[in-house]
């Protein structure tokens, strides 16, 4: 039953969001979106901040869960957009609130995730520190947090799709690439 509460309240808060901004949608709002009393939400959350970080925190999870074979980077970003793709407005809208910064730890969080395991994946055979696999998937994630930054800041407008197929034209073999000249300078310096 618990569950069931907190999914009903986090898609009927969904729901609002993509109808309206923010700082617009109150606890009466979303109880009353529900159908539950205020009190009931106060049972789940403390208010509407503490809500935004466990719909992300389940978001968070579901990708996590899914433990799918990242096979590129791209797959990783995906996986980190994925949510932001289906909920456009509501991500719009939080982008644009006080609450900015759960939308960034989130988007953090899902990109870390995927680009650590597309990295330990293309790191399989070779004897990479895990340092250096560590700093590969912080810079891949700090530029693709960059680029999901610039695409919410330009309203979400250009195709996700199209511009990370190019970019993946650009970037094909990077990392596999990095990892290889890791394990070299490794080999080299136990000689």
């Amino acid at each position: 039953m618990v569950q069931y509460t907190k999914k009903a309240i986090a898609e009927s808060f969904l729901q609002l969001l993509n109808e309206r901004p923010f700082d617009k949608i109150s606890v009466v709002d979303i109880a009353e979106k529900c159908g539950i009393n205020r009190n009931t939400f106060y049972y789940y959350y403390t208010d509407v901040f503490a809500l935004v970080d466990d719909v992300f925190r389940m978001e968070t999870q579901k990708i996590i869960d899914q433990d799918i074979k990242v096979t590129n980077w791209q797959d990783a970003f995906m996986q980190g957009t994925s949510f932001a793709l289906e909920n456009r407005r509501a991500i719009y809208h939080l982008y644009n609130s006080t609450n900015r910064d759960r939308l960034v730890t989130y988007l953090y969080d899902v990109t870390i995730s995927g680009m650590t395991a597309f990295v330990s994946s293309q790191a399989e055979g070779l004897d990479v520190d895990e340092r250096d696999m560590s700093a590969l998937s912080e810079f891949y994630t700090a530029a693709l947090m960059g680029l999901g930054t610039k695409w919410l800041q330009d309203s979400m407008k250009e195709d996700v799709d199209d511009f990370v197929s190019r970019l993946a034209r650009l970037l094909e073999g990077n990392i596999r690439a990095s990892l290889v000249r890791c394990a070299r300078s490794k080999t080299q310096d136990k000689n």
